[in-house]
């Protein structure tokens, strides 16, 4: 199973987020839950560095299966609001896909 932890700050911003673990919907190359869950997490982590000036330390494992992310505290107000976005729709992306594949993805 997948599992998705998601730290906010007490203001309801994402400060960090860590993936980890495999859908095991389907035999490897084929399983649509764990290929669905890494475009939307790193197609969202490409965005945030592409479009916004925001340092990310980002982890992840050599074989796959792990993914962390923790978002900068000293961002510009402005680049904040972009980075939070963006974190915004990767959760609700991920919301999705757990809607429907509940027991290969949870979020907490």
């Amino acid at each position: 199973m997948i599992r998705v932890n998601i730290s906010k700050h007490p203001s309801g911003k994402i400060s960090s987020f860590t993936m980890e673990g495999h859908a095991e919907f389907a035999e490897h190359g084929k399983d649509l839950v764990c290929a669905a869950a890494t475009a939307v997490s790193f197609g969202a982590l490409n965005a945030i560095l592409s479009l916004t000036e925001a340092d990310l330390q980002i982890d992840q494992g050599k074989e796959g299966g792990f993914l962390r992310c923790i978002v900068p505290d000293q961002l510009s107000e402005s680049e904040q609001e972009k980075v939070q976005l963006l974190l915004e729709g990767m959760l609700v992306s991920l919301q999705t896909i757990e809607r429907d594949y509940g027991e290969y993805i949870k979020i907490n």
